[in-house]
């Protein structure tokens, strides 16, 4: 028998022991954290060229996957990703993520909203409601619905309405990876409208074919969120991801104080 191996599996463990208590714990991360949360006819791809800009000024950031399947679906995947985090969170939503940031927003984590091209639902409204009394978009002459209610978009509406000021090969991307959206979403009330608590910024799509402009102001009024305007189309964080990033750090360092 040798006799030395039991010594050395006792060295070994008191070596693997003290080695374990000098290793730190890690350190919680309490930076904000940007959750990007998608719209309608997209993916978490929407935010390609907004997170760079978003980690080179020093944040986190996080772009949520939606099924579209309903509200209470997309809420339930974005409060998994800010579960996830340990600092505070800046919450973002394009299009139909601004329904689903205003109900995910009353998380205690969250601790400001931004609006880009959105919706902003009044607590127990749904979110074509306050766009009711404005002309209806051009963009929505143009769903294409399936047997079981779901929305897609051909190539030339997203080329035409959806994503008019970027180039034929972002507009193809767009196209191929459109997430469908169940229509009934649009008719689904928030039961949270995080905006009354939580300090909000709106950026308005001046050129917008899919949500009215009038009424996208109309709704930054309301929410009383402190407002850009820019000459885009529905998605200015493709056509103009730089100016989107300004709006978010604005957000992230008032969440940071």
């Amino acid at each position: 028998m040798n006799l030395l191996a039991p010594l050395a599996l006792a060295a070994a463990l008191t070596l693997g022991t003290a080695a374990s208590a000098a290793t730190p714990s890690p350190i919680a991360d309490t930076r904000p954290t940007v959750v990007l949360v998608h719209g309608a006819f997209a993916d978490g791809s929407s935010w390609n060229k907004v997170i760079p800009l978003l980690q080179a000024q020093g944040l986190n950031a996080v772009a949520v996957q939606n099924p579209l399947t309903s509200l209470e679906d997309d809420v339930a995947a974005a409060n998994r990703i800010i579960n996830a985090q340990t600092g505070p969170v800046v919450l973002v939503g394009h299009s139909w993520g601004g329904a689903v940031i205003t109900q995910a927003g009353g998380h205690d984590k969250v601790k400001s909203l931004v609006y880009v091209a959105a919706f902003a639902p009044t607590l127990g409204a749904h979110s074509a409601a306050d766009t009711a009394n404005f002309p209806a978009p051009p963009g929505f002459a143009h769903f294409i619905a399936d047997a079981d209610g779901f929305l897609t978009l051909p190539a030339d509406a997203i080329a035409r309405d959806f994503a008019q000021d970027v180039s034929a090969e972002e507009a193809n991307l767009i196209h191929a990876t459109q997430g469908p959206v169940r229509g009934a979403n649009f008719e689904q009330p928030v039961t949270v409208a995080a905006w009354t608590s939580k300090p909000s910024w709106y950026i308005v799509a001046g050129q917008d074919r899919m949500i009215d402009p009038g009424a996208q102001r109309a709704l930054a009024k309301k929410i009383g969120a402190t407002t850009t305007e820019l000459p885009t189309g529905h998605v200015p964080m493709v056509s103009s991801p730089e100016e989107v990033a300004k709006v978010i750090v604005e957000a992230a360092r008032a969440a940071a104080k």
